[in-house]
């Protein structure tokens, strides 16, 4: 039987565990064991934006009202209908919440991509799965797949949004729409500091900007001794914030009232609104764009930055790029990051529980999985 966490998409906080039979295989298919996954309040976006970005397609359930939510972590072969991939190799991608997944998979360079039928309409950067013996990022540390199954995705997310708002989101503007102060929304999550280091590197190389974090009161003696920020406020200091200074702000903490006074604290010297994701869920709806002075909000998808970014660099220079960046930040991560490993059906629900209530503090990551690590993994 194969053991699988489920949310319910009318409340996102409960979920239910699901024991389903395990399917034989087809030929061209794999069984993988999920060895862990990581669960961060990107998960939890996934599930706020599930309908609206096609995440609960990724892997679909019959039952509408229940939805498995996609998580990054490694997975091993068990089972294989594909000769090309071997009992016992292992892959970095995104998985359900689960004991085991099934994928019809086509062998790639580094790994495979899953062809599976439901899969084709998503980017191929969410079918991607790289072999852990291919793969220029992985960590052999003790910790490293750990870490990395909480901070890859999360890193790359504020890798790419830095990297957009250098070329303008693809327009003929100015680096950065020519601001001096860019303003990140919900600082203490992980794509938030992400987010900050790329921009403090740049800063400490010269350019013009300065990082200003917001963040709850309770969280800002730790962002401010990440080192990134130069100003770190509370959610209720929007009014402290230079308002005669160019400014960008990327938001990752999705409370349309911050936001609200955000705009409308800097009106027109808001050059840019950038959206990434809903770590605030039980936050309002957001108000309608027109309501707001300023740019209108707008949703970074990831997949086109990458695009952007293979055109800019070329495929292997983009990749050298990223590998080593994620590298000095999946490094730094030791200085300020515990990670919580959880084990068993009861430690994967309450993986999701606490995550979904912010009863995990910034400075630890979860990382879940129904079994404990075997070895080699």
């Amino acid at each position: 039987m194969n053991r699988i966490l489920e949310v319910d998409r009318t409340s996102i906080g409960q979920t239910r565990l699901v024991d389903a039979d395990e399917p034989d295989l087809a030929d061209g298919q794999v069984r993988l064991h999920v060895d862990r996954f990581a669960v961060t309040a990107n998960n939890v976006t996934y599930a706020v934006f599930g309908d609206v970005l096609g995440y609960w397609k990724f892997f679909p359930v019959d039952d509408g009202r229940w939805g498995r939510v996609p998580a990054m972590g490694w997975a091993t072969v068990v089972e294989s209908r594909n000769a090309d991939l071997a009992v016992g190799s292992r892959y970095y991608g995104w998985y359900p919440m689960a004991h085991t997944v099934v994928f019809t998979a086509t062998a790639t360079d580094d790994g495979f991509r899953d062809d599976g039928e439901h899969r084709l309409q998503h980017a191929p950067v969410y079918r991607r799965y790289v072999a852990t013996d291919h793969d220029p990022s992985h960590d052999d540390a003790p910790d490293g797949e750990d870490r990395h199954s909480l901070l890859r995705g999360l890193f790359f997310t504020g890798y790419l949004a830095d990297e957009s708002f250098d070329d303008a989101c693809g327009t003929d503007a100015a680096p950065y729409f020519g601001a001096e102060q860019v303003l990140v929304l919900s600082a203490s999550s992980k794509t938030g500091i992400a987010f900050a280091q790329r921009v403090a590197a740049r800063r400490d190389a010269g350019a013009d900007l300065r990082v200003i974090g917001l963040t709850s009161a309770g969280n800002v003696d730790f962002v401010e001794s990440l080192g990134w920020y130069d100003t770190v406020l509370t959610y209720d200091d929007v009014d402290s914030i230079p308002a005669d200074v160019p400014t960008v702000s990327i938001d990752m903490a999705g409370n349309p009232a911050v936001l609200a006074a955000v705009h409308h604290h800097l009106g027109d010297q808001l050059k840019y609104s950038m959206t990434v994701g809903r770590s605030h869920h039980d936050a309002p709806p957001p108000d309608r764009a027109g309501e707001l002075p300023g740019p209108t909000p707008t949703l970074f998808f990831a997949p086109t930055a990458a695009k952007r970014g293979v055109v800019q660099w070329g495929t292997e220079g983009y990749a050298r790029r990223s590998s080593e960046a994620l590298r000095d930040f999946v490094d730094a991560s030791r200085s300020w990051l515990t990670v919580d490993r959880r084990t068993g059906p009861g430690g994967v629900q309450s993986a999701w529980a606490d995550v979904y209530a912010g009863a995990v503090a910034p400075s630890v990551g979860v990382v879940a999985g129904f079994d404990p690590p075997s070895a080699g993994s």
